[in-house]
């Protein structure tokens, strides 16, 4: 186990645009978090972290966002998000929280899976392998709402593994891969943050610090290992960015702005986060 880790959270298309935001920002100011032991990504998170550690650097997914590149365009109906809410606060205790959650996905009538694997395609642009790097991307388990991180020797290709990571429970299939169906990794962490155990320095990035349900926040996850000693630097949206981003985080329309919302707020923070980074 390396010294730093690089979280990258769930947020879809206007989350990420954010945090692509975010990572730019800190690379002008000589922040390099994407050359971190380990990335970790979730969702959105799992794209741009799969961009990151293949070589694709912080200012060319900040411009792609500005550009308003590869632009994906899903509805998502009020009975869709009627039914996601319905399950995921329909219980206190997160596991049955979570498997209610699954057990939606998988009744849900959707698009095909391979609308899943041709949206994450396109925002993984030309990679496709995993990268020499160390590089996690989580999912969960639809039937069991068991968490699980990807990497390179689990079997999966990159492509699957990303896309089990985005695929938003009622609104996409549960993608099939291993032998098993899997759903976003954001069902039960926006962020898992968790999984940075062990890792000293640790810059977590979360478009949206909580998911919906009895789940444990970003902040809650951060200071569970800020407590076991790691430095943790955590960056969440703040009000200006909010605003930018707005309700909708499928809004292609709001990406550019959010983009640069995060590239402020990093920029103001960056001392804060190189304390953390280099100390």
């Amino acid at each position: 186990m390396g010294d730093t880790a690089l979280v990258l959270g769930g947020g879809a298309w206007v989350g990420g645009a954010w945090m692509a935001g975010v990572l730019a920002g800190l690379a002008e100011a000589g922040l390099d978090v994407a050359a971190a032991d380990v990335v970790i990504g979730t969702s959105a998170g799992a794209i741009f972290g799969a961009r990151l550690a293949s070589g694709v650097t912080a200012a060319e997914l900040y411009e792609g966002q500005l550009g308003g590149v590869d632009p994906i365009g899903l509805t998502v109906t009020l009975g869709q998000t009627a039914r996601f809410l319905w399950a995921a606060l329909g219980s206190r205790d997160p596991r049955r929280s979570v498997q209610r959650l699954g057990r939606a996905a998988l009744a849900a009538r959707t698009a095909p899976e391979s609308e899943v694997f041709d949206a994450v395609g396109t925002l993984l642009g030309g990679v496709r392998q995993w990268p020499e790097r160390e590089l996690r991307i989580t999912a969960v388990d639809a039937r069991t709402g068991n968490l699980e991180a990807f990497d390179s020797s689990s079997g999966l290709t990159l492509l699957e593994a990303v896309a089990a990571s985005c695929a938003v429970p009622v609104i996409w299939p549960p993608v099939s891969a291993g032998g098993r169906r899997w759903m976003d990794g954001g069902s039960r962490s926006t962020s898992n943050i968790h999984l940075a155990r062990g890792y000293r320095r640790i810059v977590a990035i979360s478009p949206i610090p909580k998911a919906v349900g009895p789940h444990p926040s970003a902040q809650r996850q951060a200071a569970e290992l800020a407590a076991d000693g790691a430095r943790i630097s955590l960056l969440t949206p703040d009000d200006t960015a909010r605003r930018a981003m707005g309700r909708d985080m499928t809004d292609n329309s709001r990406r550019p702005a959010a983009a640069r919302a995060g590239h402020a707020q990093a920029t103001a923070l960056a001392e804060s986060v190189a304390e953390v980074w280099h100390g």
